[in-house]
């Protein structure tokens, strides 16, 4: 017999037509700090940081942030690039819960979808730490800022953040930060939304074409 493992859902608002104005669409922005890299192996989640936008607007007063306790040592280089201690973690919810509640977060804020620049890293921190609660995440509805960067800018070949958020002349929150980098995420997303609707893109079915994530490939 096979065991099936349960599988858990991001409550992205699903219903949405595809002829939604832009201007009428609620993101969630998130990002994620790890102990490093080897996310499906030996790293492990340390925060996530997330904040609402309505259209082109950034909800600075609506905004989700955590610390998850990673069970295991945090490296002096990460604690140093991220001001995360043993301290901080040590009385923060276990990664399934934490992630629970992000969850929360988002349904309460009827989402289209989630918005990270290279976002595909975020979602796959997530999808870790559900596999290690024995669930399977399923695969939600994501934007990359990467993607809108391409489709806007198709000869730029940069990677960070902070140098496209200077290159817009967007604001820039504190860095290696998990809120701190959603907020500068959302405002270089701002921009780029207005953008990309002065090209002529104009709806959710727009976004969804030019966005999606398995639409291109970006190396990390």
């Amino acid at each position: 017999m096979f065991w099936l493992k349960k599988s858990m859902s991001c409550p992205l608002d699903d219903n949405l037509p595809l002829s939604t104005p832009i201007e009428e669409l609620s993101f969630t922005i998130f990002d994620t700090e790890t102990t490093g890299f080897q996310v499906a192996t030996t790293d492990r989640l340390l925060e996530i940081g997330a904040v609402q936008m309505k259209g082109f607007e950034v909800l600075e007063q609506n905004t989700f942030q955590t610390f998850v306790k990673p069970n295991r040592d945090i490296p002096k280089i990460i604690t140093e690039l991220t001001g995360i201690t043993e301290e901080k973690v040590k009385a923060a919810p276990e990664s399934i819960d934490a992630i629970t509640a992000y969850f929360d977060f988002i349904e309460q804020n009827k989402s289209a979808a989630l918005v990270g620049h290279y976002v595909a890293f975020d979602e796959m921190v997530l999808r870790h730490e559900i596999r290690r609660a024995k669930q399977v995440l399923k695969k939600p509805k994501l934007i990359d800022t990467l993607n809108v960067i391409g489709l806007l800018s198709p000869s730029w070949d940069m990677r960070d953040l902070e140098r496209y958020a200077m290159a817009f002349g967007t604001r820039i929150y504190p860095r290696h930060s998990a809120l701190g980098d959603a907020l500068t995420t959302a405002y270089l997303f701002s921009e780029l939304l207005q953008q990309f609707v002065d090209r002529g893109y104009k709806t959710w079915g727009d976004l969804l074409l030019y966005s999606d994530v398995e639409s291109r490939s970006h190396s990390f």
